[in-house]
């Protein structure tokens, strides 16, 4: 990032709109950094303007993840690009029981997008990031013609340090272990659904998005003995059942009538031929413990305002295939199947 040597008119973020210079590492391009990013996400660290951050951090394990985000639309109820690509990637990184440190974010801004509507996604993301405390502290910026971007995308890296002591991953489940989840799912999707055009239907739900790291923090605190952690987002519930089954080498049941499920996600899946288990959902998170430790981290994360509707759903068992199967509601079993093809596009 480079500082602007002479300042000329402000940006008319009321009418203007992105166009090509504001990517092509000029004065156009420092003036966006200038009055956008660096006036919204002001920190330290940003304030350098340099091409990469200096980070002090601890001894020990540093863990670290990236995603892109290519949601449509870019506004949907409950949030937006900008906060979803904050929240998406801290909780990629607390799924490892990790301290969230910092961000990085990259814009690949289509030509033509109104500076208005870049304008409010960058607030909403500096939002997401102060009132999670990780701080965006370097990030790039590009420009495409219009009729390539489909508006804006946005790619965010995260780092975090993980606790002395603290192991969590994906292939750690085994027989005998609760599996948990922090709240309803579905409501996500269904709420970036209903503001698809062709779809016809409306809701009042709003997105779930949330930064989860500090209900974590607040788990790995009650419960060291925390074997897997992860957010179901695309292919929902199921399909990351099915992820970690597979990663651990185990089978899972579950139980349907467990389950939390809002009425309005059951209505609008109904009505879509959508099955609400494979519905992504982005500020929850499935836990795997220890069976004699599940009552006792239930309690803890329905303490917590983004755990207030956790439940126990099922138990990890032996099963040389690795299936997840789910005992339903009117008393039967059925395989919950990995998504097959893509159920919703767009929706992160």
């Amino acid at each position: 990032m480079t500082t602007l040597q002479r300042k000329g008119p402000s940006l008319d973020f009321k009418n203007g709109r992105v166009d090509l210079t504001h990517g092509g590492g000029g004065r156009a391009m420092a003036q966006l950094v200038e009055e956008l990013f660096i006036e919204c996400f002001d920190n330290d660290a940003l304030r350098q303007r340099n091409d990469q951050a200096c980070l002090a951090v601890e001894a020990g394990r540093v863990v670290m993840t990236t995603d892109g985000y290519v949601i449509s639309p870019l506004f949907f109820p409950g949030g937006d690009i900008g906060s979803l690509s904050v929240h998406g990637t801290i909780n990629d990184v607390a799924m490892a029981g990790a301290v969230p440190l910092a961000l990085s974010a990259s814009f690949i801004i289509e030509e033509g997008l109104p500076l208005a509507d870049l304008k409010r996604i960058v607030i909403s993301m500096a939002a997401a990031s102060k009132a999670a405390g990780v701080p965006v502290v370097t990030g790039d910026t590009k420009v495409v013609e219009k009729g390539k971007g489909d508006g804006l995308f946005i790619a965010t890296t995260g780092i975090g340090q993980v606790p002395e002591g603290v192991r969590i991953s994906g292939d750690l489940a085994r027989p005998g272990d609760a599996i948990l989840i922090s709240g309803t799912m579905g409501d996500h999707g269904v709420a970036v659904m209903s503001l698809r055009e062709s779809l016809g239907f409306e809701t009042t739900l709003h997105s779930d998005s949330a930064a989860l790291h500090g209900l974590v923090a607040d788990m790995v605190a009650a419960v060291p003995a925390i074997h897997c952690l992860r957010d179901p987002t695309r292919g929902g519930l199921a399909s990351t059942l099915n992820e970690l089954a597979s990663q651990s080498g185990v089978g899972m049941r579950i139980r349907e009538a467990d389950i939390p499920i809002r009425q309005e996600v059951r209505g609008a899946c109904e009505l879509l031929g959508l099955d609400p288990l494979y519905v992504a959902n982005e500020g929850k998170l499935i836990a795997i413990v220890p069976g004699e430790t599940a009552e006792r981290l239930l309690s803890v994360m329905r303490s917590h305002p983004l755990g207030k509707d956790s439940a126990i759903i099922g138990t990890v068992v032996e099963d040389s295939h690795h299936f997840v199967q789910m005992e339903t509601s009117f008393g039967g079993n059925r395989v919950v199947d990995w998504l097959a093809g893509e159920q919703l596009p767009r929706i992160c």
